[in-house]
């Protein structure tokens, strides 16, 4: 698995922690791993636990979940960070003026876990009574969906 694939894994991670509204200190914890990661030089999935802790960012839980990417493929963390937090807001935090934090307002306050929903919720006009939102909100919002179709 390349270091790439690896830190992206941590960002979406990290985005999903704070879009469920875990502590910023984990959630800066993933984000400094996946800077770490993409860093190095060397393959990182070819390393141990030992020289995987003296990457700066990476301690010793991180770097279990390193080695189990590595291994499986897979990361049962996310997996379960998955039945808490829908996985398709990823594709949300992805667009342009969006970040973990509007995911999670949409989420939880319109029930919009995708970008589908998202774009329907925006043209019935939905967005602009959330906290913060509004027309030109909503404008945006739809011209980084559109821009994204293409």
């Amino acid at each position: 698995m390349l270091n790439e694939e690896i830190a992206i894994t941590f960002e979406r991670i990290a985005d999903l922690l704070e879009i469920k509204g875990e502590n910023i200190f984990k959630v800066l914890a993933y984000r400094r791993a996946s800077e770490s990661i993409r860093q190095q030089a060397v393959d990182i999935d070819t390393l141990d636990s030992k020289a995987l802790k003296e990457i700066p960012g990476i301690g010793q839980a991180i770097a279990r979940k390193i080695l189990e990417l590595s291994s499986t493929g897979k990361l049962s963390f996310l997996e379960n960070l998955g039945k808490e937090v829908p996985l398709t807001l990823i594709e949300i935090v992805e667009l342009r003026d969006v970040g973990p934090k509007k995911a999670a307002l949409f989420w939880k306050q319109a029930d919009v876990t995708n970008l589908k929903e998202l774009e329907a919720a925006a043209r019935a006009g939905r967005l602009r009574q959330l906290s913060g939102m509004g027309e030109k909100s909503e404008a945006r919002i739809l011209a980084s969906i559109e821009s994204l179709k293409k």
